[in-house]
């Protein structure tokens, strides 16, 4: 079954929920153009700015929109976040970085569907067993915490292996890659970077303006930011910076009793250096981003976006 009939829209397509870049103006304009959208919840730094934010999509839509969640002890909000979205009944969870089993033991119930983000056929295998209504396959064409795999032998492989319903993340800019996820097994598809360049972004000009600045070619793979690979736009600053890990992050990251504490504490620096680069013109520089920004050519509204994207889709039958 196909993401569209799933959940009752117009096209297979997530505009994908992007560390602190997706809000709610973006997923309303998503809701008003046939596709659902999904934001993380790590985005809101309360509860009560998170459950103001599902309020507000609600009140617009009444189409089915999502809220991903970092499921692992990472994240400390986790239990009081997975509260707020049972409690206002999201249509779906997608999880990501950690044992899903609770999110999907708690989310049956109450009918809102679990799509769970995997890299390879050993976690979509678990979380198939555990009751995941979907899985987000992260291939290596995804923007921010890349897949290892091809987007065509991920989509192949899970196709091969597992029943549920495969959801493509990564590498998706225009119609023709959405039809060609979809001949290859897809339900649907996941797509994040062509819209950090969107009239309702709230990341800065200058984030925007490198969207449409650089192409494929200057995506890069950092582990410097958070521990595990990143891509990132190749700046100048990130080119000073470099992309390797330092010996005493490779070394912490490889003791067992300190990789836990340690990969918490990367992440937190990290992510620090990323919001105050996307939100403020500094010349510390690193913009996450996918290949996908080689389709980037101006700043659009959503609508205009996903017009096109949804013209050339029907139009590749």
């Amino acid at each position: 079954m196909t993401l569209d009939k799933i959940l009752g829209i117009q096209y297979p397509i997530i505009v994908a929920p992007m560390f602190l870049i997706s809000n709610t103006a973006m997923v309303k304009a998503a809701l008003s153009s046939g596709v659902t959208a999904a934001f993380p919840a790590l985005n809101y730094r309360t509860e009560a700015e998170l459950r103001a934010a599902i309020l507000e999509i609600k009140a617009a839509s009444g189409n089915p929109f999502g809220v991903n969640l970092i499921v692992n002890k990472s994240n400390p909000k986790y239990r009081s976040q997975l509260k707020t979205l049972l409690d206002l009944k999201v249509d779906f969870i997608i999880t990501s970085l950690g044992n899903p089993k609770e999110v999907i033991d708690t989310c049956k119930p109450l009918g809102i569907k679990v799509f769970c983000d995997v890299v390879d056929l050993e976690y979509a295998k678990k979380v198939e067993a555990l009751g995941a209504d979907a899985v987000i396959a992260v291939n290596n064409r995804a923007g921010g915490h890349a897949g290892k795999i091809s987007p065509q032998d991920l989509i192949r492989l899970l196709k091969q292996h597992i029943r549920i319903p495969i959801i493509s993340a990564g590498g998706i800019a225009t119609g023709k890659d959405i039809r060609q996820a979809i001949d290859w097994g897809a339900a649907g598809v996941s797509v994040g970077t062509i819209f950090i360049a969107s009239e309702e972004s709230p990341v800065s000009q200058e984030y925007k303006q490198a969207c449409i600045d650089y192409g494929e070619k200057d995506i890069v793979l950092t582990t410097k930011m958070s521990g595990s690979p990143l891509t990132v736009i190749n700046t100048p600053y990130v080119q000073k910076l470099g992309t390797k890990a330092s010996w005493l992050e490779r070394m912490i990251n490889s003791n067992k009793r300190l990789k836990k504490y340690a990969k918490m504490i990367l992440a937190l620096r990290g992510m620090k250096a990323v919001e105050k680069a996307a939100f403020g013109a500094t010349y510390k520089t690193v913009w996450c981003a996918g290949p996908a920004i080689e389709h980037v050519h101006a700043i659009r509204p959503i609508s205009s976006i996903l017009k096109q994207l949804t013209s050339e889709y029907g139009h590749s039958t």
